[in-house]
């Protein structure tokens, strides 16, 4: 067993995530994948870390064991009501190294710098300046990041900070919730990046990542929804199931300007190719759905799976991580983009 699962058969998850006086907090990422990126963090005795999203506190309260009474734990959220019960719980249980507050924790919270490690159960736009700012020479964070900018398309990088640089040393498949400027409400909907949603009769929502071209009217990715919600051609995929980490790592990859994620029903996303006048996608169970059987998008879209197919469907691990600094001329936030080449 490592460290962090030692540490977990001490701690009560159930106390933090379904407390019997606040109820479950449907704002909560599965054990597993919580142990395995504190795995990756490497928290030693005595450090000052910091977290950003503290949910239902059972995070913090493995980092505060990790840490020992002689580390500090600094935990930051944007929903005051998560906040409140996440400090009540850690008193409840005796635990005093660690402090909850709500912030927006995509400006870090200097006052508590400089930190050993850093890690983030949100995803926010692109890795903060103010985060690398904030870590200790030669510190360490683990975070969700955006590989392209649709949601949903995300890896979890450990990056080193050296003399005030960020480095990727790893990536893995992973993501978290976006980080948002106030509570995040409807689970359903990405908090960013979202071109067109429709609510009635049911929830459906498109992003494009050329949304820059379309206009005030968002006429583009109205129409794009429209022709997707009403394909007038649907085929199954011919290849095997759809290894869906692997295909969203893959299309992401290419930076196609026409790429475009939506999501057509509950709980099942799609990834594919439109254009002001065409539109085709593939969903999570093969289903591909186009606006006709000769779309153009169609034919972009049986290109970049036909690529995918003939690389071998490679694995999120094996892609080369790059740190780009961010150039928007100020009008967006400091910091560095994650993308891949192979």
């Amino acid at each position: 067993m490592t460290v962090v699962a030692d540490v977990a058969e001490q701690v009560p998850e159930r106390h933090y995530t379904h407390h019997e006086d606040r109820g479950a907090t449907p704002h909560r990422s599965n054990p597993l994948v919580i142990h395995r990126e504190l795995t990756t963090l490497d928290v030693q005795p005595g450090m000052n870390v910091a977290e950003f999203g503290t949910g239902s506190g059972y995070s913090g309260r493995l980092l505060a064991e990790l840490v020992t009474p002689t580390g500090t734990v600094t935990s930051l959220d944007i929903d005051a009501y998560l906040v409140r019960w996440a400090n009540l719980i850690h008193h409840e249980c005796g635990i005093h190294n660690v402090r909850c507050h709500v912030a927006d924790g995509t400006s870090g919270f200097a006052e508590r710098a400089p930190y050993d490690r850093m890690v983030a159960w949100c995803t926010p736009s692109l890795l903060p300046k103010a985060w690398v700012d904030q870590v200790a020479d030669g510190g360490l964070i683990v975070a969700p990041l955006p590989i392209a900018n649709v949601p949903n398309m995300t890896l979890v990088a450990k990056i080193r900070v050296n003399a005030g640089a960020p480095s990727v040393e790893a990536v893995f498949t992973g993501g978290y919730i976006e980080a948002t400027a106030s509570p995040k409400g409807d689970l359903d909907l990405p908090g960013r990046w979202v071109d067109w949603e429709n609510r009635v009769p049911d929830l459906s929502w498109i992003s494009l990542s050329w949304r820059a071209d379309d206009d005030r009217l968002h006429t583009g990715a109205r129409t794009a929804l429209d022709r997707l919600l009403h394909a007038a051609h649907t085929e199954p995929y011919k290849g095997a199931e759809v290894d869906w980490p692997s295909w969203r790592t893959f299309a992401a990859a290419l930076s196609a300007p026409g790429l475009t994620m939506a999501g057509l029903r509950p709980d099942l996303w799609a990834i594919g190719h439109t254009t002001p006048d065409t539109a085709a996608v593939i969903q999570q169970d093969g289903t591909i759905l186009a606006d006709s059987p000769n779309s153009p998008s169609l034919a972009a879209l049986r290109d970049w799976l036909t690529a995918w197919e003939e690389a071998g469907r490679p694995a999120p691990e094996t892609y080369t991580p790059n740190l780009v600094r961010a150039d928007d001329g100020g009008q967006g936030p400091a910091g560095w983009r994650l993308r891949l080449s192979q």
